[in-house]
């Protein structure tokens, strides 16, 4: 159906209360790709309960942790296929290290949408917040929607990050378990697209491809590590542009510029001539 902005744009959504318990951040981790080598000190801060840090990008992910249908993308004045539908962005900002278990309350709502001409983007923010009204971290997310654009707005503003003009400063690489994405839809995206042949077929693709957002985790462990001696409560923000897919069985790329306060970041796909995967990427922290 035609987008309608004025419906979509400035529109709150239903509220989400949400739990969550150190097994939830165990299996989020697992989903990840933590835990390859299960001897290291470093990655069982990961994985075991008794010295558990949580990686901020599991804030994204944990209002729908208990999801267990394929999501359907219906918001005032927006419906379209969900096999039309990529994660565009996503941008994390956490107030202090996130807990091994809580309560909270994801309040979202529409801040805009673009118009890219072939395709639309659906921005939504949230804020989270604990049961005792504290904010824990808010969350920004843009939806790329091949096909709905030419609706006549805005097409949004650059969001174009370079990286410096030398070598990385780090260079990590982790390579995607060929069911890895058959275990991270397990943390509540059951979109079919990382699951079903058939339904990836009919969205375009060869087979099924691994979650933006699980690329999007692993990155955010990969800087963890690399910069922050493997301490995720380190890593106070990450924002980044999903720039093409990684398929199961690949290994992902992740290259690391310090830039000031920041790291700049890059993601792409080894086995593809380095084919950009994660850009426009930023972290920040301490």
């Amino acid at each position: 159906m035609p987008i309608d902005l004025s419906l979509a744009v400035g529109a709150e959504l239903p509220d989400v209360e949400f739990s969550w318990t150190a097994t939830d951040v165990l299996l989020y981790h697992l989903g990840l790709g933590a835990g390859a080598d299960p001897m290291d000190a470093r990655e069982l801060t990961y994985v075991l309960e008794d010295r558990l840090r949580v990686l901020p990008t599991f804030g994204v992910v944990a209002p729908n942790m208990r999801t267990f249908t394929p999501p359907a993308l219906r918001f005032p004045g927006i419906e379209v296929d969900l096999a039309k539908v990529l994660y565009g962005t996503q941008a994390i900002t956490v107030l202090g290290p996130i807990p091994t278990e809580g309560t909270a309350v994801a309040k979202p709502r529409i801040v805009d949408v673009w118009d890219k001409g072939s395709a639309a983007v659906i921005v939504q923010e949230a804020t989270i917040t604990s049961a005792d009204g504290t904010d824990l971290w808010r969350s920004r997310a843009g939806l790329f929607v091949r096909g709905e654009g030419g609706f006549g707005g805005a097409r949004g503003p650059s969001q174009r990050v370079d990286v410096p003009d030398r070598e990385p400063d780090h260079v990590v690489e982790q390579r995607v378990l060929p069911q890895q994405a058959l275990l991270y839809r397990l943390c509540g995206d059951r979109n079919p697209l990382h699951a079903d042949p058939e339904f990836a077929a009919r969205a375009g693709f060869p087979r099924p491809i691994l979650h933006g957002l699980c690329t999007y985790g692993m990155t955010c462990k990969a800087v963890a590590d690399a910069v922050f001696d493997g301490d995720p409560s380190r890593v106070t923000a990450i924002s980044a542009r999903f720039a093409g897919v990684l398929f199961p069985g690949e290994t992902l790329r992740t290259r690391i510029w310090r830039d000031g306060e920041r790291m700049v970041v890059a993601g792409s796909c080894v086995e593809r001539e380095d084919a950009a995967v994660l850009a426009d990427a930023v972290v920040t922290g301490g």
